[in-house]
């Protein structure tokens, strides 16, 4: 029984310092610029060990996001208005614009891993329904899924990159999409 317990915490203490150095690596430096094998050498841990713990590498940055999800998912079902319950619409929008903003590198390594992946996932289907429960008007499903969409990191990058806009002028007509009752 000692034996077991005992492995049972390496393998707690091995996950938690992957998900610490996954999670530094991402963010100084972009999930596309960080492999495995720096993940593995900076938690010091083997390559093996990095994929016994979580399988592949969008399980890796799903777990990288997980608390950054939980917190945002808190604030919204349990903080005080605007943002949580008997909160505004804009507030709400602008909270997953920031969000999404703060994790576009995370969230476009994601975006594409199916045809539905962006809107499958257990945090996009939270955030479609309480958009849609926030909005009034006709076919809120519909223009949650909508807003959701323009909130994409890859339509984000793309807005800012080829076309030019600001972070401000997206953040704007997101909003305006929103207000389109």
């Amino acid at each position: 029984m000692a034996r077991r317990f005992a492995i049972r915490q390496d393998a707690a203490r091995n996950r938690a310092a992957i998900l610490e150095a996954a999670t530094a690596l991402f963010d100084r430096e972009g999930v596309e610029g960080v492999s495995m094998d720096d993940i593995a050498e900076a938690a010091g841990v083997g390559k093996g060990t990095v994929f016994r713990r979580f399988g592949d590498r969008t399980a890796l940055i799903e777990a990288v996001l997980e608390p950054r999800v939980r917190e945002l998912r808190e604030a919204v079902e349990t903080g005080p208005p605007p943002l949580g319950p008997g909160g505004t619409v804009p507030a709400y929008v602008d909270a997953l614009f920031d969000f999404v903003w703060r994790n576009r590198p995370l969230i476009r390594a994601l975006e594409h891993r199916g045809p539905y992946a962006y809107y499958a996932n257990d945090a996009s289907q939270f955030w479609i329904a309480e958009l849609a429960r926030r909005l009034e008007g006709v076919d809120t499903d519909y223009l949650a899924h909508a807003v959701l969409t323009a909130l994409r990191a890859d339509v984000i990058d793309y807005l800012i990159s080829a076309r030019g806009m600001t972070r401000d002028r997206i953040r704007a007509g997101v909003q305006l999409l929103a207000a389109a009752r």
